[in-house]
């Protein structure tokens, strides 16, 4: 079932994203660091439902507030003319690389634990 809802969001995103108008270069590091932030909130939201404290409130809020936060960094950045939006982007995707690893740990282990349980019953 998810696996089918991924793959009808991919086709829907190149569709949509072949047909979309471009971005223009003045929004474009609004979106890209708004993007950021999403999927830091999403990679954080798989990770709480494997550790099973997932909260929906919390990841609306998240998922929403990270996305605003980093766009007016963006914007105060640029005000400034300091590049404030790079700080935002360690931060987002050293979060995302933690919990892309947790996420990979789990499913390697939920994976190879068969195969254990295999061997141990031949020996």
């Amino acid at each position: 079932m998810i696996a089918i809802a991924i793959l009808i969001g991919c086709i829907l995103g190149a569709i949509l994203g072949m047909n979309a108008p471009m971005i223009s270069y003045t929004y474009s590091s609004y979106l890209a660091i708004a993007i950021i932030a999403a999927l830091d909130s999403v990679f954080g939201g798989i990770t709480s439902v494997i550790k099973k404290n997932f909260n929906l409130k919390i990841f609306i809020t998240g998922f929403f507030g990270n996305a605003i936060l980093s766009i007016l960094l963006t914007i105060l950045g640029e005000k400034l003319n300091v590049d404030i939006y790079l700080a935002a982007i360690v931060v987002f995707v050293g979060r995302m690389f933690t919990n892309l690893a947790i996420i990979r740990r789990y499913y390697v282990d939920k994976w190879s634990n068969p195969f254990k349980e295999k061997n141990e019953k031949q020996d």
